[in-house]
């Protein structure tokens, strides 16, 4: 059961040069107790996309047309007072940078009692034990005596920790990781890629994780959408996905991996295109090894793969489209 569907986003800013696009009709849904990862290279939209499901956009950014659907209702026609209920409470963020998202006069038990007193409001003796227990939750261990700790007391993944623990005390329905690991060493990534995959299946919560790390996800994610150039090129279970990749971007993430190779990893060559450039047909045309002179006039479409596997490829021209 989907609990959130964005159809079609798009979204642009307001440069010194005009407007520029950054997202192409962006779609996506997020499922009751399910994790989709949304992955890409670093500029490609990834967490723009997320940020414009709780509309904390910079003030160039505009959303030109597209349905943001939350529990029946569009949370693009929400006004900013509707939005801030929304946000933390239901929706809530777990940000890239844990160093900086506490503030550090304050201490942690100080910042999470202020959340469940807005969010769940909730104060006194009830709002100390549902902030013991959101500790508890995250595993975050002698929680009564490190909710008295100040943040320059935690370490980077106890920070990450208490970032979480603020979302399960307000019972948020969605989570979104914005890169939650990338601050974190090796092994603390693995232990909050565990938890989050524990609050999942315990709480019945959607995550969606925004990353770069194709090699992160491949244990945990129920589904993966890949992003390029502001486009989702291909989106598909997580096991068919590792499997059976389609679109030539994904491929060659897939081959950049050192798991996936005995011998010298394979690159792609160039760089990502920014929003200021133009490119005619497919924006992976100009690094793709499969290449045909279509790709580089038109825009090729969804095809479906299968039933739930859709890529934008000329390549699957002998498939249905996802349109048919």
């Amino acid at each position: 059961m989907n609990i959130l569907d964005v159809e079609n986003l798009n979204l642009g800013f307001n440069c010194e040069n005009g407007f520029n696009q950054a997202l192409w009709d962006v779609s996506f849904s997020l499922e009751k107790g399910k994790m989709l990862a949304l992955v890409g290279e670093s500029g490609c939209g990834k967490s723009v996309s997320a940020m414009s499901i709780l509309q904390l956009l910079p003030k160039t950014a505009k959303i030109t047309s597209g349905i943001i659907n939350f529990e029946g209702e569009n949370l693009l026609s929400k006004s900013s007072k509707n939005m801030q209920k929304i946000r933390g409470s239901k929706i809530a963020l777990i940000p890239q940078d844990p160093m900086t998202s506490l503030n550090p006069l304050f201490t942690v038990g100080e910042q999470l009692l202020e959340v469940i007193r807005i969010h769940q409001n909730l104060k006194g003796k009830e709002a100390w034990e549902k902030a013991v227990k959101a500790f508890e939750a995250v595993q975050i261990p002698c929680a009564e005596k490190r909710l008295k700790s100040y943040p320059h007391e935690f370490s980077g993944g106890m920070k990450q920790r208490a970032i979480i623990a603020m979302a399960l005390a307000c019972e948020a329905e969605i989570l979104i990781a914005d890169e939650p690991t990338t601050a974190l060493d090796v092994t603390i990534q693995a232990q909050i890629m565990n938890l989050l995959e524990q609050i999942k299946n315990e709480r019945n919560t959607a995550i969606l994780l925004i990353t770069h790390d194709l090699a992160l996800v491949r244990e945990h994610a129920d589904n993966i959408a890949v992003m390029y150039a502001g486009k989702i090129v291909e989106s598909a279970p997580a096991k068919e996905f590792f499997e059976h990749p389609n679109h030539p971007y994904s491929i060659a993430l897939l081959n950049s991996l050192p798991a996936n190779r005995d011998k010298s990893l394979e690159t792609i060559t160039g760089q990502p295109p920014s929003i200021q450039q133009r490119i005619q047909g497919c924006k992976f045309h100009p690094r793709c090894k499969d290449c045909m002179e279509i790709c580089t006039q038109e825009v090729p479409p969804e095809y479906k793969v299968s039933e739930n596997h859709i890529s934008a490829c000329f390549l699957n021209d002998g498939f249905n489209r996802k349109s048919d």
